[in-house]
């Protein structure tokens, strides 16, 4: 089995690791007999291998090529032909699906306890989306000749893609149709799982080429958006605006989201930090929240939205954003995390709780630190698997100003 390449010039090596654990961003750690730590991509927990050549670095060390010697029971077949072929989609599809989720409430359990240096175990499974035929929205590149794909991990290199199993069936008759764009590029691809609509982004000047029942349901113009329904809410979502990974994703997040909330969803005004299009104040029917969010094309969706709700909409950095007062506040930052300035804005709104979605374990427990040292006190984590066959994760944490409550009330 070999690693992604690396750009640096790898030593030969032969030297016997047992790997002990995945970490945050998928790779599986060992340790080398002279104390440095390793990381294997590709590999399992529980595997012994053999490092035939590393990129070496004074303090660890990263597989090039590795052989697995002795495989973990949860290792199984990759069953997607262009995963096999290279596609950088989905780097966790040799883990058994009904381990995924279990490994990823340990990843965010080290996390938190190393980064966020929370000394107990309250990390928690909260749920997972179907294994296979989830994703509603693709990126594709565009090789010379305009066949599409998706892009070998960690290589600008396009593995051609005429079947995706990630992908929700409406999406994967998109990709089997061999759309073509008029030369090398990008494409974004979203489907509806409710209407008959889809849309792409493309690049200026490019257009899509194909069978015409398959470009037919496609808008491509900058006013493209979809109708997506999570539980019995209509949201518009455009083109360029973010989702989550399919609407079952946004559907479980949005469920354990109004868990961690509890009572203060009810108990005064709500602010809905890096909103996006309203998710979260339309399917929780939050009247009166403000959103705020710095996409325009996610602030007119949000406007959209939550117009029967008499939500303030507010385009900007959440960063700069004058803080009012609020009895909850929900984030759901980037991958960055909300970080210092973002974490003294939230509690300077004064909120009793704070709900904090995060789609990486280090940037999530360093905003739970952050927030511990402001008198937040953390109240639970619930781990999230909206990306399965991927190390990709997510995570609702809750905190509460003062007073810690135990996990199980959420």
């Amino acid at each position: 089995m070999s690693a992604p390449h690396s750009l640096a010039e790898p030593d030969s090596f032969a030297e016997e690791v047992v790997l002990e654990r995945f970490v945050a961003g998928g790779d599986a750690l060992g340790r080398l007999a002279d104390g440095r730590v390793v990381f294997v991509r590709g590999a399992l927990p529980g595997e012994r291998v053999r490092l035939d050549r590393v990129d070496a670095k004074r303090d660890f060390v990263r597989a090039v090529a590795y052989t697995v010697l002795e495989p973990s029971s949860a290792r199984v077949g990759e069953p997607c032909v262009a995963r096999r072929a290279g596609c950088g989609g989905c780097d966790w599809q040799h883990v058994e699906p009904a381990h995924q989720l279990s490994e990823k409430v340990a990843v965010v359990r080290e996390a938190f306890t190393r980064i966020g240096r929370i000394e107990h175990p309250w990390v928690s499974d909260g749920g997972s989306v179907p294994a296979w035929g989830y994703r509603t929205s693709a990126r594709l590149g565009a090789d010379r000749s305009g066949r599409l794909g998706i892009r070998e991990e960690r290589s600008h290199r396009v593995v051609p893609t005429v079947d995706c199993p990630v992908a929700h069936p409406k999406l994967d008759a998109l990709i089997a149709a061999e759309l073509r764009l008029d030369g090398p590029g990008e494409v974004s691809l979203r489907v509806s799982t409710s209407h008959d609509m889809a849309t792409a982004v493309l690049p200026a000047g490019r257009r899509l080429r194909g069978p015409a029942a398959a470009l037919a349901g496609i808008d491509a113009s900058p006013a493209g958006f979809v109708v997506q329904s999570v539980g019995a809410v209509d949201l518009r979502v455009s083109a360029r605006s973010f989702f989550q990974s399919g609407t079952a994703a946004a559907l479980l997040l949005v469920d354990r989201v109004r868990a961690a909330a509890g009572g203060a969803l009810r108990a005064g005004r709500v602010v809905d930090a890096f909103g996006g299009i309203g998710l979260f104040s339309a399917a929780l029917s939050l009247e009166g929240a403000i959103v705020v969010e710095s996409s325009a094309a996610a602030c007119r969706d949000a406007t959209h939205n939550l117009a029967a709700l008499g939500a303030t909409v507010i385009e900007g950095s959440w960063e700069d954003w004058a803080a009012q007062a609020a009895s909850l506040v929900i984030a759901d930052p980037a991958r960055a995390g909300l970080g210092r300035r973002g974490v003294e804005v939230a509690a300077a709104t004064g909120a009793e709780r704070i709900v904090l979605v995060s789609c990486d374990p280090v940037s999530g427990a360093r905003d739970g630190s952050l927030l511990a040292s402001l008198g937040y006190v953390p109240a639970g984590a619930s781990v999230l698997d909206l990306f399965p066959q991927t190390h990709h994760v997510e995570v609702v944490a809750r905190y509460d100003r003062g007073a810690a409550q135990e996990f199980d009330s959420w």
